[in-house]
């Protein structure tokens, strides 16, 4: 009995282990410039991955069946920023992946304007041909270096209302996009009213130096987590931030337009704290500068 009891245990085991992998299939996969780049379909879900030398992670996902109900609850986090500014006119975004947040606002702003910025042309190629990423008369993509962007904008002096840092290399946030002389280049490029929502993460090792820098550069920011998972939501704005009375009104009255998105507004609304009230890193952090960005010493 005693073996028959370790032969059924050993083999649900091995079942577990190999359960994702039955109903997981890889429909596409390609080496670009800079990473390999898989998309996996799990039942109803599909998902788009970078392969890098340590790790596997999911960049996006969505729903086949309903494309338009976000999956990731850092995507969800992002739409805090709504919370800030009404009605963006103007939105840039940092790192397509696979185009959810695009499409996304698109829908929402329909004659908003939207410039997504993707260093690597395989990701904007696979975002179209399988993750239904579109672009229009409103909605643009533009094959470069985030950085390199952003000096461009300025010389050009261009102006947005909200900005998305979304930028991943599928290790972490490439480090020229995380340091001093950076967010002061995007801090400049908002419109006098603008916003900016960074995708970071609570448990890097890079926390402190992060939250130093941003807060160097903008003042006081919102936090936005909800500590079931490891992302958090950088908010900041070029002016005051709003008080919560504000911020409870905004989500009340969006409440609606975000629910088909799959987006409880006023959950994430719950879900924000200011670091005038909780800064949870010490004063004399070093910042991230061109100098100093060590991303992956510190990122562990």
């Amino acid at each position: 009995m005693n073996k028959l009891c370790s032969s059924i245990v050993i083999l649900a085991l091995i079942s577990a282990v190999f359960s994702t992998n039955v109903f997981a299939a890889t429909v596409h996969q390609e080496r670009s410039l800079y990473r390999n780049i898989l998309v996996d379909d799990q039942g109803d879900l599909r998902c788009l991955k970078f392969n890098v030398k340590t790790s596997k992670t999911n960049q996006s996902c969505f729903y086949k069946s309903a494309p338009h109900r976000l999956v990731f609850n850092y995507t969800k986090l992002i739409f805090s920023g709504l919370l800030l500014i009404e009605e963006p006119k103007n939105i840039l975004i940092i790192g397509l992946g696979g185009g959810t947040m695009s499409n996304t606002l698109q829908q929402l702003y329909p004659t908003s304007k939207i410039i997504n910025v993707e260093i690597d042309p395989a990701v904007v190629k696979v975002a179209r041909k399988h993750f239904g990423f579109f672009e229009n008369q409103h909605v643009s993509s533009v094959i470069q270096d985030g950085r390199i962007f952003i000096k461009r904008a300025l010389i050009k002096k261009q102006q947005y209302d909200w900005i998305i840092l979304d930028a991943f290399n599928g290790d972490y946030i490439p480090e020229h996009l995380l340091t001093q002389e950076f967010l002061q280049e995007t801090k400049d490029l908002l419109s006098p009213k603008g916003i900016l929502s960074a995708n970071t993460f609570s448990v890097s090792e890079l926390y402190a130096h992060e939250s130093a820098t941003y807060k160097k550069v903008f003042g006081d920011f919102y936090n936005v987590r909800n500590y079931k998972n490891t992302n958090r939501i950088i908010l900041a704005t070029k002016g005051q931030l709003p008080s919560f009375a504000l911020i409870n009104q905004r989500a009340k009255k969006l409440q609606s337009r975000l629910t088909p998105f799959n987006v409880d507004l006023l959950e994430v609304s719950q879900q924000m704290t200011p670091t005038s009230i909780e800064q949870d890193w010490s004063e004399d952090t070093k910042l991230l500068t061109d100098q100093f960005s060590p991303a992956n010493l510190l990122n562990n």
